[in-house]
């Protein structure tokens, strides 16, 4: 099985990722409530082309599984604002 192959393989049959809860908005932004933490940071940066993105994290996961509790596409302060306020309380 070539790689190419492989990867269409575990996109579409294995990983559910065309049944992903999140895919409709996946582009935009991605929420993963069950990493919130009581110790949090806000931060900005720049994965490719240019393009900015905003991320919460959970610092008491120090980098590792888990730390990320949101991304989103951009840095305006409405449309990260909006995307937070979807977390739970």
């Amino acid at each position: 099985m070539d790689a190419k192959q492989l990867e269409s393989q575990y996109k579409n049959h294995l990983s559910n990722y065309r049944s992903w809860d999140q895919l409709p908005h996946a582009e935009d932004w991605i929420l993963f409530e069950k990493n919130i933490g009581a110790h949090v940071g806000l931060d900005e940066t720049s994965l490719s082309r240019g393009e900015l993105y905003t991320i919460l994290i959970n610092k008491d996961a120090k980098g590792r599984k888990g730390s990320i509790i949101a991304m989103i596409k951009g840095t305006d302060v409405r449309t990260v604002s909006d995307v937070l306020l979807r977390l739970s309380r």
